[in-house]
């Protein structure tokens, strides 16, 4: 008798762990789509969006034109913008959000990482240097051109330079439709010009070293 409840107890237990270990990640839909109702227009507040009604959804709810212009640039030379089931409501319980990053000619994303998210980009313009940083304090770092796709691993710290010799346009896809981002801030505009040009020239350097590498290997 006591076998069989320590067994029941047993499936029991990997039940539960299953479904926890699922809902680390975006759950799956449980109907074909679901657009989000606006944030200033929800009544009820749960762990992601509630759907709009069935008979008020449209095809317009699956288009968006978010990514047509870019957001305000900040003292790093960089625009980036995120487009989430907030404002796109198609995108609601399908596990996805979208984004826009515009850098002016030497111009840096700073470090920053998605706690919630890998992230994956298209360079549609410009020459650029996109990295990001292990676990282990390893930096892994590309020269992207138009056309590269790379991809920054949920939860490290990443960011692009713009090494051309014109403004850049990224494109990025995530696979959260909530990717939330969290970036360092400087604490002073003057320090933060001083070690943001220091940081430049580092990735630079690093850049430089790795194709030496590669060419003394090959």
């Amino acid at each position: 008798m006591k076998s069989f409840v320590y067994n029941i107890f047993f499936v029991f237990f990997c039940i539960v762990l299953t479904k926890i270990q699922v809902c680390f990640a975006d759950c799956d839909n449980l109907q074909d789509t679901c657009p989000s109702i606006p944030p200033n227009k929800q009544t009820i507040f749960i762990n992601g969006l509630p759907c709009k009604n069935p008979a008020n959804v449209t095809a317009q709810d699956f288009k968006t034109n978010e990514l047509s212009n870019a957001s305000p640039t900040d003292i790093f030379g960089a625009s980036v913008k995120l487009v989430t089931a907030a404002e796109f409501p198609g995108l609601n319980t399908l596990g996805l959000s979208i984004g826009r990053i515009d850098i002016e000619n030497d111009g840096l994303v700073n470090f920053h990482y998605h706690p919630r998210a890998t992230e994956m980009i298209f360079v549609k313009k410009g020459v650029l240097i996109a990295g990001f940083i292990d676990t282990k304090n390893q930096v892994f770092q590309n020269v992207l051109k138009v056309g590269d796709v790379c991809v920054f691993p949920k939860g490290l710290f990443h960011y692009i330079l713009n090494q051309g010799f014109e403004d850049a346009i990224v494109y990025s896809v995530f696979n959260s439709q909530n990717p939330g981002q969290v970036s360092i801030i400087p604490t002073t505009f003057d320090t933060t010009l001083e070690s943001v040009d220091k940081l430049k020239k580092k990735l630079i350097s690093f850049s430089a070293s790795q194709v030496n590498n590669d060419i003394l290997s090959s």
